[in-house]
């Protein structure tokens, strides 16, 4: 069964033509409007009458963090669900084309950002002689955002080759690089927290990634049939991905909020506020996911699961601006 678009005279019929094209566009600059805002005012919005101080330009770095984090799922989610797509044995040949390229630019600049600022010890550069690129090799954290960079740069080289799932390994080190950079030496049981953050932002990043880039292969798709079993398998894959996001998220809270403290850290603290904001974010996503997922299963036409597919897209870009927040927030008080 395939899916039929009205004519064009029926469309002139119908009244004057309407231009969807730029409908959507303004709507997905709304839509990245508001979620630079978030990262840019979010973290003083949180940091409200709890006493703690966050470093300087805490919105500018934790809206590089969103961006980081953004062109991260873009290619993972591009390459996770090209590799669904072809265990359908009846899926079109047709493909969206990748947006791999835009997304290694886009985090190559805030990797560059980031790193700028690690160079001047945490401190937002106010010219480019403030710059310490030597200084970089000198640090644990220099190392790491260096990786970043160079990951990326890497990454799009990768999505211009003849083999685009090359990127896979570049994105990797940048999920390992993040992984070490959130739980440094200092810290109790460094390892433990890292191999919590490799699982979490590895999952995380295909679950967000992977359900814009199948909607936008419905949309290249003319064939309901596949579109519905695509869009089924990847929510069969995007339940167990949920299912750890959940585990090591919970368990990584708990080792910075202990058990006794979480309820009151969780409206005392800027960083307990964020993950609230986030765990309710998250819960809505699940929602949607489930919403859609009943579509996908009871509804006479089972692509009419698009509709809160499509807003739970929305809803994820959401979770990765507070995440972006979340990263850049002062670490909250470990109570005993």
């Amino acid at each position: 069964m395939t899916v039929t678009r009205p004519t064009a005279e029926a469309a002139a019929a119908s009244g004057p033509a309407r231009r969807p094209g730029t409908g959507r566009a303004f709507a997905v600059l709304a839509l990245v409007t508001l979620g630079a805002l978030v990262p840019l005012l979010g973290p003083s919005v949180a940091l409200h009458d709890t006493g703690e101080a966050a470093a300087p330009g805490v919105g500018g770095i934790a809206l590089l963090r969103g961006v980081l984090f953004a062109a991260l799922c873009v290619p993972a989610g591009e390459l996770f669900v090209t590799r669904l797509a072809r265990r359908l044995p009846d899926a079109p040949p047709e493909r969206p084309s990748s947006w791999a390229v835009f997304a290694a630019v886009a985090g190559f600049a805030a990797a560059l950002g980031l790193a700028s600022v690690v160079s001047t010890g945490n401190l937002v550069p106010r010219s480019l002689a403030d710059v310490d690129v030597g200084g970089l090799y000198q640090s644990r954290d220099g190392k790491l955002a260096l990786i970043e960079v160079n990951a990326f740069l890497l990454a799009g080289l990768c999505a211009r080759a003849r083999h685009p799932a090359l990127q896979v390994w570049p994105l990797g080190a940048v999920v390992v690089a993040e992984a070490l950079r959130a739980h440094p030496a200092p810290e109790h049981n460094p390892l433990l927290g890292s191999a919590l953050t490799l699982v979490h932002l590895t999952c995380a990043t295909l679950w967000v990634g992977g359900l814009p880039h199948a909607l936008r292969m419905l949309r290249r798709w003319h064939d309901r049939a596949a579109g519905a079993a695509l869009l089924g398998l990847y929510a069969r894959v995007a339940a167990v991905l949920l299912a750890a996001i959940t585990a090591t998220g919970v368990w990584s809270a708990l080792r910075r909020m202990p058990a006794g403290t979480v309820l009151d850290q969780l409206t005392t603290t800027a960083y307990g506020r964020t993950l609230l904001a986030k765990v309710i974010l998250v819960a809505a996503v699940a929602v949607l996911a489930l919403w859609a997922r009943y579509r996908l299963r009871r509804a006479a036409d089972p692509l009419t699961a698009y509709v809160p597919a499509r807003a739970e897209v929305v809803a994820l870009g959401a979770v990765v601006a507070v995440s972006g927040v979340l990263t850049a927030l002062p670490l909250p008080i470990r109570w005993t």
